[in-house]
Formats: structure tokens, sequence, C-alpha cells
């Protein structure tokens, strides 16, 4: 990609989310000069591409990107833009869970630490992204409002894993106990299907691969075999403990939130996967929780 191409990308990145009023600013925020920014906007201002005090019109900005070469991808709009900020976050969300799974296997307390200052940047990504999506929609009006309000569902459901990330980085924090061998083997395996679960249903809804749900399937089901394997194997150590420990009792209660956590981003992964395949079907979501559903 050409340097000035890349460095205009920038400047309209600029423009698109934190609405600068002057040239000066624009160069400020990029470390480029003023007479640069001037060069590489000056085009697309006589073309009405880019509206004082610099709003992108983001259709004229399409059009554009479209009568250039290929310089970025086949979706050059703001969607391209949001896409990718999705693509950051669940790469981010992925690598949160991995941190968080891997300091419980390890009784990493720093990594459990880590994994939780990490859900901050979850958190922020997706504020960031919603900021964005509100500033699409409230700058062309002619944007498909429904669809590009879905990628603020799916930023959601991002979120919600992280979320659930913090379950396993809590329980290394807090919990005394040693895990037994049996049922770390359970939560080893659902975390390997519960990963390729979010790659799966985040690569259907970015990059159209819907083929992908028949795979996604299959390792849910698997996640829910492994799941009733591990509580099972909890609750047979359950009745071998001492119920007038509290403390004891404490720690299996919150060694199965943990069984039951794999399970719900499973179902996150599943609505990913169902609102996927709404964005690039136009076929619309079960209303039925999937709970509920046969």
């Amino acid at each position: 990609m050409a340097k000035n191409n890349k460095t205009l990308k920038d400047i309209l990145d600029v423009i698109l989310y934190d609405n600068p009023s002057t040239q000066d600013e624009i160069a400020q925020k990029l470390g480029v000069s003023r007479r640069y920014v001037t060069k590489l906007l000056k085009p697309l201002i006589d073309d009405d591409i880019v509206k004082r005090a610099y709003i992108l019109d983001l259709k004229r900005y399409e059009e554009f990107w479209d009568d250039e070469e290929d310089i970025f991808s086949k979706d050059h709009s703001a969607t391209f833009l949001i896409k990718g900020m999705l693509q950051n976050m669940g790469k981010h969300v992925s690598k949160q869970l991995n941190t968080a799974v891997t300091a419980l296997i390890e009784r990493d307390k720093e990594k459990a630490d880590l994994a939780m200052e990490m859900d901050y940047t979850t958190n922020n990504m997706f504020e960031k992204l919603r900021s964005s999506v509100e500033t699409v929609v409230s700058i062309d009006p002619s944007t498909q409002f429904s669809k590009t309000i879905i990628f603020n569902e799916i930023a959601y459901d991002l979120e919600r894993i992280g979320d659930y990330s913090d379950h396993f980085s809590k329980f290394v924090l807090n919990a005394p106990n040693e895990i037994n061998e049996d049922i770390m083997g359970f939560l080893k395996s659902m975390y390997k299907s519960v990963d390729k679960m979010i790659n799966y249903s985040m690569d259907a809804f970015l990059n159209g691969e819907l083929s992908l749900k028949g795979d996604l399937m299959d390792l849910d089901e698997k996640v829910h075999s492994l799941q009733k394997k591990a509580l099972n194997c909890i609750a047979i150590e359950m009745a071998e403990s001492s119920f007038e420990d509290k403390e004891e009792s404490t720690y299996y209660i919150y060694l199965s939130r943990l069984v039951k956590t794999f399970e719900r981003i499973g179902d996150i992964c599943i609505e990913i996967m169902d609102t996927a395949t709404e964005f690039h079907k136009n076929i619309p979501r079960p209303t039925i929780p999937r709970n509920f559903r046969d």
C-alpha cells in the first residue's frame, strides 16, 4: 500500500471518529504536517467527498474508493472500519479467555490479574465500537439502520464473553483448593472446544462463512457432553467431602460455576452464528430462547 494512501486512510479515520474542527488538529493527532494533510484532503474537499468541517459523506467515500485500485478491501465504507474494530475485539477477547484459563491451569495469580486487567480493554473496545456505530448512523441517515446496529450486538456478545472470562480469574485468586485432575481434564477439553467456537462464529459474521455452523453445533454438543461428565465428577467428589466445611462447599459451588461458564460462552457463540445468518442472508434469528428449543 502506498504511503500516501495509508496516511489518507488514517486522516479519514480521524475525521470519522474524532470529529476534528481544523486541519491542524488532524495533523497533530497523526504527527504529520498540516501541509501534507491539506495536500491529501484537497481533492476530496473539491469533489465534496469530505465536507466542511471535515464530515465524511459515506456514500461518496465508498464511491471514491470503488473508483481507485483495490487498496484496502471490497468493503471500503465505514462498515469496513467497524468490521476491523470488531475483528480486533474478537482477537482480544479470545486472548483474554486464554489468559484466564491458562491462569486456572497453572494456578498463576499474576496471569489471573492480567486477564482481569484485559477485561478493562475489552470494555473500552466495546464503548469505542458502540460510539463509532452511533457516529455512522448519525452522519449517514441512508445507512441500513438494522444491519449497522447489529455490529453493536456482536460487540456486546464479545463483552459478555470477556465478563465470563473473569470467572476463571476470580477462581484462581480466591479458591484455596487444588482442582481434581479428572475435572481439570474436562475443563481443558471444554476450553479447546469453546475457543474454536469463538473463532468459527466470528469468522461467520465477519467473513460470511456460514458453512461453519455445522462444525459449531458439533462443538456445542461436545461441550455439553463434557459438561455432564465434569458435573458428575464434581458431584462424586462432593459426596465424599464433609458438608460441615462451609469453605469446601463454596469451593464446589464455584467449581460448578466454571463448568457452566463454558456452556454460557458456547451459547453466545451460537447467538453470534444466528446473527451472522440474519446479517448475510436476511434470515431472521429464532425468537425462542435457545434453552427452550427442541
